[in-house]
């Protein structure tokens, strides 16, 4: 069975594209048809072209030789329709070459070398990465144009589930240009893209317009509470039910509550070095406790008993002065996941911190071992953190925070999402509980403040808030018609499938750069790349594909003189510097020799 194994690898391996044509072949082609299909008049040879390198998947590099046929009565000029499936016109590689690499760059997250080493091995394909990055470019505008020829499917699919929910959101990084989406909620298919200096309503206007344009009003829209968002919609969308995020509303409800108090406490607890003295001072107890783990295996063994052993008592305050500064620095194991101002790891931090200062300074004055001593590490870290306690600032801060999260933490219960005990952490949905259930919770939630003096005064921001976005918080499901009769919908009550989408674009991106920031990933891909996301979706592939059975053949479909002409524009759109800008700006010492030139012998 082994033999017959290795004879297969064999023979298989001998059957490459390389191994059939070590040698480029030349193939012919020809028009299919012999008589002009208009006047049936046999057709003549125009001309026959010199033999042009074509690359496919399947044979590697070859030679094609076409001749062009020409009706003699109406000048009508035939091409081969075989060839024109193959390969671009004008162009060296085949669609199943650009529907290859687009997949490798864009699912699978290879970067240029991968894909270039792995068509040279395994499909005797010789490229190069800038090359790549061009066909992944044509792949993304020939699947934008086989998605625009698909209008018409996409709609009768949404008719058929009763229309669609559109979600808006953006991401950018930096000083890039925000890459904002449009994804319907029901099928979870991204609908359009675009990339816009930032988000201004007069950017979001004409790009809700051609979603309208392309697929009609939605059903609903669900966003976060950006006020540009916000405004376009009222343009474009009047009349159509809007609701806002939940996730995003209370999270933006729990900066403006928590910010202010909780900037201090980083900034006190900077100005005190706290965690680089506590480092040092760690450091220092593990040198001085040893390498090996009998120390703190005995303390463990101490902890299951409740008492020592006569023969480490000298030890044991190193290692729990030691542990007890590793305990601190895991205070972001308290996290959720969901970010601040859900999760406080600074506040987390401090308050571990408050709970060391109490337990030394309660047993600093007993003595371990006949010598009082040993009790020096206790002492050496209760001073230091002293000095934190003492900080009248920090202090405030602190207790001012703890009052709010309270409040904060009982509306986040109130509107049953990112629950303090939660663990979805980002893709926290919320739970499934009955909107009317969740908005008369809110009203109990607003009765408790408004109802004490105090607390309607300290958070008169956050129920203004409330009342704001009342409308678009809490709504009844909607009733839609399908084909199959009235149906009941009811939106997702946050935004998080566009988060989910732009943290696993992002992700993508710094798997295939290797680096963490993507400015420069969201700087240079087209607008539509977002798109791609669609072809792991089965029904969008059904519709896309238009009866083909592979991208490679749909793409042979599209008139590439189409795909040359947006793939112009993109390049035109692309904010690049100019050969003398670039030169200027490499100059070394630049700012002085422009002080010289206006200040000195130069000077206007």
């Amino acid at each position: 069975m082994k033999l017959f194994s290795n004879y297969a690898n064999k023979l298989f391996s001998n059957v490459s594209a390389y191994s059939l044509f070590p040698d480029k072949p030349t193939i012919p082609f020809y028009p299919e048809v012999e008589y002009c299909p208009d006047c049936h008049t046999k057709l003549t040879v125009q001309k026959t072209t010199e033999k042009k390198t074509i690359v496919t998947m399947d044979i590697g590099g070859f030679w094609a030789k076409e001749t062009i046929l020409e009706c003699p009565m109406d000048k009508s000029v035939f091409f081969s329709k075989k060839l024109r499936k193959l390969v671009p016109t004008h162009c060296t590689f085949g669609f199943d070459v650009i529907e290859y690499v687009g997949r490798a760059l864009f699912l699978h997250s290879l970067n240029n070398l991968e894909i270039m080493k792995e068509l040279a091995i395994s499909h005797n394909i010789s490229i190069s990465e800038r090359e790549i990055s061009y066909l992944g470019q044509k792949f993304i505008t020939y699947l934008a144009l086989s998605h625009q020829e698909s209008n018409d499917k996409f709609r009768n699919s949404m008719a058929k589930r009763g229309g669609y929910i559109f979600h808006v959101d953006g991401t950018c990084e930096g000083d890039s240009p925000h890459l904002f989406c449009g994804i319907d909620g029901l099928s979870e298919i991204v609908l359009g893209a675009i990339k816009i200096p930032s988000e201004k309503k007069e950017e979001l206007i004409p790009f809700f317009r051609r979603i309208k344009k392309q697929y009609g009003n939605p059903i609903a829209l669900v966003h976060d509470m950006g006020v540009a968002i916000l405004k376009a919609i009222a343009v474009v969308f009047p009349n159509i039910a809007d609701f806002i995020c939940h996730f995003h509303f209370i999270r933006d409800i729990g900066k403006d509550l928590l910010t202010e108090d909780y900037q201090i406490i980083i900034k006190r607890l900077k100005k005190f070095e706290v965690r680089s003295s506590l480092r040092r001072r760690a450091s220092y107890l593990k040198s001085k406790i040893g390498k090996d783990e009998k120390t703190i295996k005995k303390f463990r063994k101490a902890l299951d008993t409740g008492a020592f052993t006569s023969d480490c008592l000298h030890s044991m305050p190193s290692a729990a002065t030691y542990l007890l500064i590793k305990w601190a620095f895991e205070s972001s194991c308290q996290s959720q996941g969901y970010g601040f101002p859900f999760d406080r790891i600074h506040l987390d931090f401090y308050l571990r911190l408050k709970q060391i200062h109490q337990l030394f300074g309660n047993i600093s004055d007993i003595h371990l071992c006949n010598n009082g001593k040993e009790n020096g590490p206790f002492l050496r870290v209760w001073k230091l953190l002293d000095e934190v306690m003492r900080d009248k600032e920090l202090t405030n801060a602190v207790a001012s925070i703890e009052a709010k999260v309270k409040v904060f933490d009982k509306l986040r219960k109130a509107l049953r999402i990112a629950l303090p005990e939660g663990k979805k952490g980002l893709n926290d949905d919320g739970d499934e509980a009955c909107m009317k259930t969740i908005e008369k919770e809110v009203i109990k939630f607003r009765a408790w403040i408004q109802n004490d003096e105090e607390k309607k005064k300290s958070y008169a921001k956050m129920i203004k808030q409330i009342d704001k976005y009342w409308s678009k918080l809490f709504a009844d499901p909607l009733v839609v018609n399908t084909s199959d009769g009235s149906v009941v919908i009811s939106p997702q009550r946050t935004n998080n499938i566009l988060e989910r989408f732009f943290r696993k674009i992002k992700r993508h991106g710094r798997k295939k750069s290797g680096t963490a920031s993507l400015n420069k990933m969201l700087k240079a891909i087209l607008a539509d790349t977002p798109l791609v996301r669609n072809l792991e979706n089965n029904e969008y592939m059904s519709i896309i594909l238009n009866k083909c059975e592979t991208l490679a053949e749909r793409f042979s479909q599209i008139d590439d003189r189409l795909v040359r002409k947006q793939l112009k524009e993109a390049k035109e759109n692309q904010e690049k510097l100019s050969a003398e800008v670039k030169k200027i700006i490499r100059l070394p010492d630049l700012p002085n020799k422009i002080s010289t030139l206006f200040m000195g012998e130069g000077k206007y």
